[in-house]
């Protein structure tokens, strides 16, 4: 039971905190999941995080599904699941009403505006852990080969970033391991 209320607090804290979905709450089930609990170490959750990436659907409830059954098995992949849900649901049923009666607001609009920043400093600090840790794993060649591969395919000739990963998996698989 005690397992189960910590997978419930790993992924109902960040659901609660994550103003903005997946991207936003990304670093912080990392923390959780990473930091707090020592359930993943940071290589094996950007690995989760890759292949989250490449399947459709939303992100935090891939992950949610997948550590919540690592840890707990089905029931903790069910207590994981909705607890990253369970925030968004609650909030939204309770400030619908109040945010749509006060949706022209400036004040509104301002604070929607000054939590953007916050968001892409968390995920700048993210990209920053992951390259580092696959710096210090595989090496600054076969690092820098998937930087410029990834930038070159995404920015250059427009392919699918969800093509890009499986392609950078695919890499990982032939010549990594």
């Amino acid at each position: 039971m005690i397992l189960q209320w910590k997978i419930f607090l790993a992924f109902f804290i960040p659901g609660i905190l994550g103003y903005g979905g997946g991207p936003s709450t990304i670093p912080l089930i990392e923390n959780e999941v990473v930091d707090r609990y020592g359930w993943l170490t940071v290589k094996e959750f950007s690995e989760m995080l890759a292949l989250g990436n490449s399947l459709p659907g939303p992100i935090a409830t891939k992950m949610a599904g997948y550590i919540g059954y690592e840890e707990g098995g089905v029931l903790g992949a069910v207590t994981a699941v909705f607890a990253s849900v369970a925030p968004s649901l609650i909030l939204l049923i309770a400030l619908v009403g109040l945010l749509y009666k006060f949706k022209d607001s400036p004040r509104v609009k301002k604070m929607t505006s000054m939590v953007r920043p916050a968001i892409a400093v968390m995920l700048g600090v993210m990209a920053c852990q992951f390259f580092f840790g696959s710096y210090k794993d595989i090496g600054s060649i076969q690092t820098l080969i998937l930087m410029a591969a990834s930038f070159f395919l995404m920015e250059k000739v427009k392919v699918h970033p969800a093509f890009v990963i499986v392609g950078a998996l695919g890499y990982g698989a032939l010549f990594l391991s």
